[in-house]
């Protein structure tokens, strides 16, 4: 299976740690994100990996250029523009694209989430997408109806809702791990250049589409996001 890190963004919400290096090669335990997440995907039988670079991408390159993780990486390139994740998923089709699934994985993300039967479930539930997903506190929430299919989106702070899918309720809430298994059927369906979200994409899918939820609420997953949330995944690496 290939897989996609999603490095490019600003990292922003971690202050002074991005300020000269990009959120990818902030460090838990004395190693990059980058390198926390591509030994779990190579652990879990990822064949090929591409990382999409934007904020200090030079420096993601190098890094990449001098570490061996036993597998060929490769760098999607939007020094030029920031696609969001929906439009860095596209720029990089041609590195993705084929016969079978491939994962999604966010640079900030830790966890304990069974990769192998996250790709597993997508392929029994013959979906478009599979995504990761737990009954987590956070304020924005994927809505899935009874069958864990994809049926909207709330936003707990500003009240927006969207649902897309009608007759399904009641809707059940979960939070999103930033991890997600996608069929390249997908690219037909999206635009095809631009800065877009993959949420919004997933939300205008679903109604003709399965989109579908994998239940990780019994998963450790930690959003490395933020400062405050270093020292949570400090623990979590030395107890892994």
């Amino acid at each position: 299976m290939k897989a996609m890190i999603l490095a490019a963004g600003l990292g922003t919400r971690l202050g002074h740690h991005t300020l000269h290096r990009p959120k990818a090669l902030v460090e838990v335990n004395g190693k990059p994100l980058l390198a926390h997440v591509v030994e779990k995907l190579v652990a879990a039988g990822v064949s090929e990996i591409v990382v999409n670079v934007h904020h200090f991408a030079r420096k993601i390159v190098d890094y990449l250029a001098s570490h061996d993780f036993g597998v060929r990486i490769f760098t999607s390139d939007e020094t030029d523009l920031l696609l969001d994740t929906g439009g860095g998923i596209v720029r990089a089709r041609h590195l993705l694209d084929g016969n079978e699934p491939f994962l999604v994985h966010n640079v900030d993300i830790l966890s304990d989430i069974d990769i192998k039967g996250l790709a597993e479930h997508h392929r029994t539930h013959n979906a478009l997408a599979t995504l990761a997903v737990g009954q987590r506190k956070s304020s924005r929430y994927f809505l899935f109806d009874r069958y864990m299919k994809l049926a909207g989106w709330r936003n707990t702070l500003s009240g927006e809702e969207i649902v897309a899918v009608k007759g399904y309720a009641p809707l059940h809430e979960y939070a999103f791990a930033g991890i997600h298994v996608i069929s390249p059927a997908i690219f037909n369906l999206l635009p095809g250049t631009g800065a877009f979200s993959i949420v919004q994409s997933y939300l205008e899918l679903c109604s003709k589409h399965t989109i579908a939820g994998f239940d990780t609420t019994a998963n450790c997953v930690i959003d490395v996001g933020k400062p405050e949330s270093l020292a949570k995944a400090e623990e979590f690496v030395r107890k892994k």
